[in-house]
This record gives C-alpha cells, structure tokens and sequence, in this order.
C-alpha cells in the first residue's frame, strides 16, 4: 500500500504514522530522513542537497525528486510506502504521479488528519518546557503535578517564542495555504481520505483503517 500523509502541525501526523508503519509493515519516510540518508550514504543528489542547505537554500525540486526517486526505489519500499512532507507543492505532486508510473505503481491513498485550526492553537499554545531537563508538558493534555514547574527538577516551566498564540495562528495559516491545493490535486484524482483527527488517538487511526481497507 502506498500513501501519502498530510496534516496540518499539531494534528498528530506523527502519531499516527507510526501506528500505520506497526500495522502495515511499510517505511515512514518523511523529507528529512531522505535528506539526511541521501548525504549520509554520500550519493551525488545527497552532495547536491548538502550544498543547498548548508547555503540555507530550500533544495530544488529536481533534486528532491531524484532523492526521493533513489529512496522509493529500494527494496523496502517493495511492498508500499508512507510518504510525509512530501510533496509540498502542486509540480511536486505531479513529478511524484511520473516517478511514480516510472517504478510502475502509484498512490493508494492520500490520508488527510483534519484537526480544526482552532482545536490546533489549543493544542500547540499549551505545551510548556523545562529549560533545565527538556521535558515536555501540556497545560490541558499533560500537565504538571504543580503548576507552571518542572515534575523533574523543580524548574520553572517557559512557552517558546514559537507556541505562542500569534506565531502559531500564523503557521497554521502558511501551512493550510500551502496545503489547500495539494488536498484539492489529491480530491479531483480520488485518492484523498479525510480522517477526524479531532479524536482519541486510537480512534483516529482505528478511522484511518477502516477508510483505507475498504
């Protein structure tokens, strides 16, 4: 089964990715670990990668393509694929139809957590750091046995610049622009599954399975 995963941040994409890869046996290959595979293992598209983004350059498509071309051709790959944060963009999306066809497959499904943005500013405005240990809270979801400070240590718990409401509204907004229209390519070909993301996590994937083993 070949899919491709799509959520907004916040949605639990992640969660749910690695549910799918446990029940389906197929590889999360999200763009950052292709990148950081391709440079890894020193392939001529890895260099090319490299020497983009030490520049702080987003990397071209053609290269992104190649990378992903060389990763959805191995042999793990064989029996399907999870594809997340990739593509991004509309040329993207048919490059992938091409190298697709190319291997002789194509996409199953593209499957769409839905969270409405609002529920997302929740969940991302709430999370709280220790600045000491790292560790993670939620002021809804996972809070701390006191409030405001660390289980742990004793810190006083911080909200990074990037949780807060503003910056969060903001990213949300970029990312559902840039997402619209691959949800729209994906509609119109008839691979797209829109899942409740607003749910209990087991629930959400338990939706997931029955949308795609339909």
């Amino acid at each position: 089964m070949n899919l491709i995963l799509m959520g907004l941040p916040g949605a639990g994409k992640g969660t749910q990715a690695e549910k799918i890869k446990e029940a389906y046996h197929i590889p999360h290959i999200s763009t950052g670990d292709m990148f950081r595979s391709a440079i890894k293992e020193g392939t001529e598209l890895g260099k090319k990668a490299k020497s983009f983004m030490d520049q702080g350059e987003l990397v071209p498509d053609e290269v992104t393509i190649g990378i992903v071309k060389e990763r959805l051709a191995k042999d793990d790959c064989k029996k399907g694929f999870m594809l997340d944060g990739f593509p991004r963009t509309i040329p993207q999306a048919q490059s992938l139809q091409d190298l697709l066809a190319e291997l002789d497959t194509s996409i199953d499904y593209v499957v769409h957590v839905d969270v409405p943005s609002e529920n997302l500013v929740e969940r991302l405005t709430g999370r709280r750091i220790c600045p000491a240990c790292g560790t993670t809270y939620h002021v809804l979801y996972n809070p701390p046995k006191q409030e405001g400070i660390c289980d742990r240590d004793g810190s006083k718990l911080i909200q990074r610049d990037d949780d807060k409401a503003e910056t969060v509204k903001n990213r949300l907004k970029v990312n559902m622009e840039q997402m619209k229209p691959l949800l729209d390519f994906y509609q119109a070909k008839g691979y797209l599954v829109t899942v409740d993301g607003d749910q209990a996590i087991d629930a959400v994937f338990q939706e997931i399975r029955s949308q795609i083993e339909k």
